[in-house]
Formats: C-alpha cells, structure tokens, sequence
C-alpha cells in the first residue's frame, strides 16, 4: 500500500486540488483537507469527490472551514474564531491512503504563530509540491523546498502542472536537488478518467508504493 501523502504548493490556484483528485483516483486513496477557507465559493472537498468520483465516506470533513475566500489565519478572524493545531489530528484511515492538501503555500499562516509549515511538521506525511511549470516557477519552488528541509520535513518530490517546460523542469531538479515526479497538463475536462490517464502516462509510479 502506498503512504499518505501531504499535497502543498508554491502558492494558492496553483493546480494542488487537481493533484489531490488525481492521486486520489490513481491511488485508491482518501482526501482531506484540515483547513479550508473560501468554501461560500466551494470546497475542494467536494471538487476532488466529483472529480475522483469518491463517496462521503471517502472524504474526511474539514477540521476547519471558513466562508471568506482570504488566507487561513484572516478567514478564522473574521468568523470569529482560532485555528488551534492541537485540535486537527489526521483521520484513522487502515486500508486507504490519505491525500491532504493544504491551503496555499507553505508558509500561509494559520493564526498569530503558526503557519502551514507548522501542520505538515505535526502530521508527518511525505510531501508532494505543485508548482507551476510557467515563468516564475523556479524561484517560488525553490524557496518552497527550501523551507521544507529546514523544518525537516520528509520530501517525495514536485509535480509541475502546465505546459510542458523542460528548461525550467531541468532547473527545478538540478538547483532543488529534488526529482520531478510527474506532471499534469491542463485538462479540457477535470473527471476520473482523464486524471488516471495523466498519472499512467506523466508519473513515476513507482515512488507510490513503499
């Protein structure tokens, strides 16, 4: 069986949903996102169940969940609430593994001391990064990687998720020190089918069972 795997990105909109719901579908996996933010416009949730096709059961509620489509930390403020991470513990899961995604980048805050950093260091699940594979990418992931090794944090690689850009893609490995494991296209159309075939075809499928 595959290990649970953490999903954060380079910044917000940058194709992690997508990535969820194609690991999801390809791994025979869970989803769950602890925090959400934005939800009077969607969940993520219920994207990667339509996408991946997966029931209720399959896709763990938010741990948190917030209307205003702003940053965690801002969300939670303007609800009147506080994201306490003592309070997000990842679901019990025997026989399928979880697929979290996060919420923006890795250092988008959480609350006045804490930031998504903080969170993928308590879970403790591998992380996948998705970047762009457009102008810009490489700053912006390389930074994202960096930040990963000086909190520790155990990392299984990046997915770029664009057009193909092989010269950033080159640098993004050589300067990282990271392999690109896969990546996604853009897709005409989102469904179950056509994310199994990107995974078949655009993946190291080998790196996603121990």
């Amino acid at each position: 069986m595959s290990s649970n795997f953490f999903i954060t990105g380079t910044d917000t909109n940058v194709g992690k949903t997508v990535l969820s719901a194609l690991l999801v579908s390809a791994l025979d996996g869970t989803y769950w996102k602890p925090v959400q933010s934005g939800a009077c416009e969607g969940t993520d949730r219920r994207s990667v169940m339509k996408w991946a096709e997966l029931t209720e059961e399959r896709a763990f509620p938010e741990c948190y969940c917030f209307d205003p489509p702003v940053s965690p930390h801002l969300a939670a403020r303007i609800s009147n609430a506080q994201i306490d991470l003592n309070r997000i513990r990842a679901p019990y899961e025997p026989n399928h593994p979880i697929i979290a995604e996060g919420a923006g980048g890795i250092l988008t805050p959480l609350n006045d001391r804490q930031t998504m950093l903080d969170l993928i260091r308590q879970l403790s699940f591998p992380v996948i990064v998705a970047s762009r594979s457009s102008l810009g990418t490489i700053n912006h992931t390389l930074l994202t990687l960096r930040a990963l090794r000086e909190a520790g944090i155990p990392l299984l690689g990046v997915v770029m998720i664009g057009e193909e850009n092989h010269e950033n893609r080159l640098a993004i490995e050589w300067y990282g020190k990271v392999r690109v494991i896969g990546r996604v296209p853009w897709l005409q159309t989102i469904c179950r089918e056509a994310l199994l075939k990107v995974f078949e075809s655009s993946f190291d499928k080998s790196l996603f069972w121990s």
